[in-house]
């Protein structure tokens, strides 16, 4: 998933495995450059670094932002699962420039971009972003843990995130009988976020973080449901994230596509 601009470099948002993908459509003689947001290590969340083609070229550059581990540098954990035995190519291997910065709860900018750090409730430390760019504001919770109770409480830094962004993206994975069995699990469910996004006074919401026991069916039924609560909650739009999407953002909003 990327922010893009035209003119400027593009900010990504996680390095899961539809990275290779976008990768596939950039150009890969060594002249890339962009920034990664990475909320949290696990692995959908990383695993499509070793396969970005863009960056095994010299003169490319890639910067990662994403919260250290129990005292573990996001560089240091890149380097222990990106090497033999568990993938052949090192970091230091790749043929371009990788710059690694631990940050948690924090401001920074990016070019023109200004980005909100701050902590999300999941399953480790976890970090969502809040980037505001060009005027067009989208905050990013990809994995977000609603509690376990199953109450519609929201913590602080979720709501100073998504605080009338233009766009929130946020974990959508569970129906509330799918989320009473796995309460624990770090994440939440698509009523959840609606909720989050109306109480944050978001404009647009997309699901994401599907299931992946769910079906596309199961994706449009969720979606219907969604959009229904979103209707309710005067939300402009609600859409759930897939392969592809583009969400076009400025004065004049058009659907997605």
């Amino acid at each position: 998933m990327a922010l893009e601009r035209p003119g400027d470099d593009p900010i990504v948002l996680d390095l899961g495995t539809g990275l290779r993908f976008w990768g596939e459509t950039l150009p890969q003689d060594g002249s890339f450059r962009g920034t990664a947001l990475i909320t949290h290590l696990h692995w959908d969340h990383v695993q499509g670094l070793p396969f970005f083609v863009p960056i095994n070229r010299p003169g490319a550059q890639l910067d990662i932002y994403g919260p250290a581990q129990d005292g573990v540098s996001v560089e240091a954990s890149f380097e222990s699962f990106m090497c033999p035995p568990y993938f052949p190519v090192k970091i230091e291997a790749l043929a371009g420039d990788i710059r690694f910065h631990d940050v948690a709860d924090c401001d920074l900018a990016i070019g023109d971009a200004k980005v909100r750090v701050r902590e999300v409730p999941h399953v480790g430390a976890t970090n969502g972003y809040r980037v505001d760019w060009d005027g067009c504001t989208v905050a990013y919770l990809s994995d977000h843990q609603q509690p376990q109770d199953g109450g519609l409480d929201i913590a602080p830094s979720v709501l100073e995130l998504c605080d009338g962004v233009d766009l929130v993206i946020h974990d959508a994975q569970y129906t509330p009988s799918e989320f009473a069995q796995k309460a624990h699990w770090g994440h939440c469910t698509v009523d959840y976020a609606v909720h989050v996004a109306r109480e944050a006074g978001a404009r647009r919401l997309a699901l994401f973080h599907h299931d992946p026991e769910h079906t596309d069916a199961d994706v449009d039924r969720l979606l219907a449901h969604a959009q229904e609560l979103g209707d309710k909650a005067g939300l402009d739009e609600v859409i759930a994230a897939r392969e592809g999407l583009t969400v076009a953002l400025g004065s004049a909003v058009p659907a997605a596509r």
